[in-house]
């Protein structure tokens, strides 16, 4: 079944000049880039992003994190792109990745683990619509804006 995703390139993937490097590996993996969109997270999103989190120990840390530089957003689609998905960036603990997993290549630790994929179909749907279709006009550029009428 042909199944979209959401993929994040976090903050330290991106600081690092890593977001190139990622989007080959998905294209290489067979996924269809779907829709792509750079913006830094405010604090408001990130905790609707992260709402299983709230209250966590971890929360404070992670919210942080990803309030402190730019993160890229894709949605990617191929059949069975969730599980091949996250088998292709690897595990959260640094101990358990495997050689050529994203997280392998460009993990800093636990919490800047330089991506993150949607892990269920319910949880793809609900972080497209978080990062594609929240309304967010005070910390985001359009940089395709114009005031021109003949464009």
């Amino acid at each position: 079944m042909i199944q979209q995703s959401l993929l994040l390139i976090k903050p330290n993937a991106v600081r690092h000049g890593h977001i190139g490097h990622i989007i080959s590996l998905i294209e290489k993996g067979g996924y269809h880039l779907v829709s792509l969109k750079l913006f830094r997270f405010d604090t408001d999103l990130a905790t609707q992003f992260y709402a299983e989190h709230v209250g966590k120990s971890f929360f404070a840390k992670l919210v942080d994190f990803m309030l402190s530089d730019d993160t890229v957003a894709i949605v990617v689609e191929k059949e069975n792109a969730i599980q091949d998905l996250r088998d292709l960036i690897g595990a959260v603990e640094p101990e358990k990745r495997k050689p050529g997993t994203i997280r392998f290549l460009f993990g800093e630790g636990v919490t800047e683990n330089g991506v993150h994929a949607s892990d269920s179909e319910d949880s793809a749907k609900r972080e497209i619509g978080v990062i594609f279709y929240t309304q967010r006009n005070d910390n985001e550029n359009d940089v395709f804006a114009t005031d021109n009428e003949n464009t």
